[in-house]
């Protein structure tokens, strides 16, 4: 080992389970969740579908980059609620329209 961390070859040291990386092929950030033969498995930081990486194409996060996905996908969460919420019938309103007798005195 150098001290840099990587080994004789100069490869990167392989990141541990529960780190936030970046798949550079993919340009996807994901976090850790174990290896593959000699592949990392990946899955979304908000959690999803899990994606093999080669270890030559992650690297860890720096804590702004983290940030700043952690908030990408907050946000991506809050602008797909009201759509989901209508869908699941736990929307705004009583599901009723008005020309269902619901406002008129007739229901």
């Amino acid at each position: 080992m150098t001290a840099s961390g990587a080994g004789p070859t100069g490869a990167r040291p392989v990141p541990p389970p529960g780190t936030a990386v970046r798949d550079t092929a993919r340009d996807r950030v994901g976090v850790v969740v174990g290896h593959e033969g000699p592949d990392l498995r990946l899955r979304p930081l908000s959690g999803g579908r899990e994606w093999n990486a080669g270890p030559e194409h992650v690297r860890p996060l720096s804590p702004a980059e983290l940030l700043r996905a952690r908030v990408a996908e907050a946000n991506a969460r809050s602008r797909q609620e009201p759509a989901a919420a209508e869908r699941s019938g736990t929307g705004r309103g009583t599901g009723r329209s008005p020309g269902d007798g619901a406002f008129s005195g007739q229901g």
